[in-house]
């Protein structure tokens, strides 16, 4: 993945994902923003000490099957994206991501979804309802992309 080049000193980038894969590739592609100021969400308190250097948030995890963790999931986000005020939010799913572009993008932020490498079949349903809400919606996997995207740019492996 190709350097993010900042055309203003101080880029803040909002890095987002669900535990797992998703947060092991997540912080694989974050040396494209080297020079800027990461600031992390997930939802596992035991990755805070992976990113010691970092500002970091923990937030619930949720899923369609529960409206209320949901909901608290979109409210603690929105706190987190008006305090931190990022000029990029980047995500590698899944529902913590999902609702962090949506509220980045109503917040103003540049949004980039880089979709699981483990969705070799198909899009993950997060990725297939952010696309709307990504300025870069990236998948890895060639045979998933489409003109309108998501777009194939190599693999994050």
């Amino acid at each position: 993945m190709k350097k993010v080049q900042s055309h203003s000193r101080g880029l803040k980038v909002l890095a987002v994902s669900s535990s797992g894969g998703h947060w092991v590739q997540l912080r694989r592609v974050i040396p494209a923003f080297a020079g800027s100021e990461v600031v992390y969400v997930t939802v596992l308190e035991s990755y805070r000490s992976q990113v010691p250097e970092n500002r970091f948030y923990c937030v619930n995890d949720a899923t369609r099957w529960n409206k209320l963790s949901m909901i608290a999931l979109a409210l603690r986000l929105a706190w987190i994206m008006a305090k931190e005020k990022p000029g990029v939010v980047i995500s590698t799913g899944a529902a913590p991501g999902y609702f962090a572009l949506l509220l980045g993008r109503w917040f103003g932020a540049r949004t980039i979804w880089i979709d699981s490498m483990a969705n070799i079949e198909h899009l993950s349903m997060s990725g297939s309802r952010v696309g709307r809400y990504a300025d870069l919606w990236l998948t890895q996997w060639p045979h998933l992309a489409r003109s309108e995207g998501p777009h194939y740019a190599g693999g994050v492996l």
